[in-house]
């Protein structure tokens, strides 16, 4: 049975900006499968206590929360909406390096490596 929630486009937890969809989009082309969903979530761990989880998935679960994001559809486990309620998912490239970063209004202590949070 899909329990699966499909928020409005307005009620989104997380926004994305445009170079980390552009991002996202190219790498889900490398993987060749068109039945992909971005999930990003929270987990118990990291140097601050809680660090985000972010992959590729072709799995809907039963909490999930389903967002469309200019083609991409994304995934949100309803546990992991409080923690990331107002979160930029954000994408920074460059020659020393880059990659995705998440900025969460929420996080009372952030890590130096940008994975790890508490709240």
């Amino acid at each position: 049975m899909e329990n699966n929630k499909q928020e409005n486009s307005n009620d989104k937890v997380v926004t994305i900006t445009a170079p980390a969809i552009v991002e996202v989009k190219r790498l889900s082309a490398q993987e060749k499968d068109e039945t992909l969903y971005l999930r990003l979530g929270v987990a118990a761990g990291g140097c601050s206590g809680m660090s985000y989880s972010m992959g590729f998935d072709t799995e809907l679960l039963e909490d999930d929360i389903k967002y469309n994001y200019d083609d991409i559809t994304v995934l949100i486990s309803q546990k992991a909406v409080p923690y990331l309620e107002g979160t930029i998912l954000d994408f920074k490239g460059g020659l020393l390096g880059g990659g995705f970063a998440f900025e969460n209004p929420n996080a009372k202590r952030s890590c130096g490596c940008g994975t790890s949070f508490s709240c």
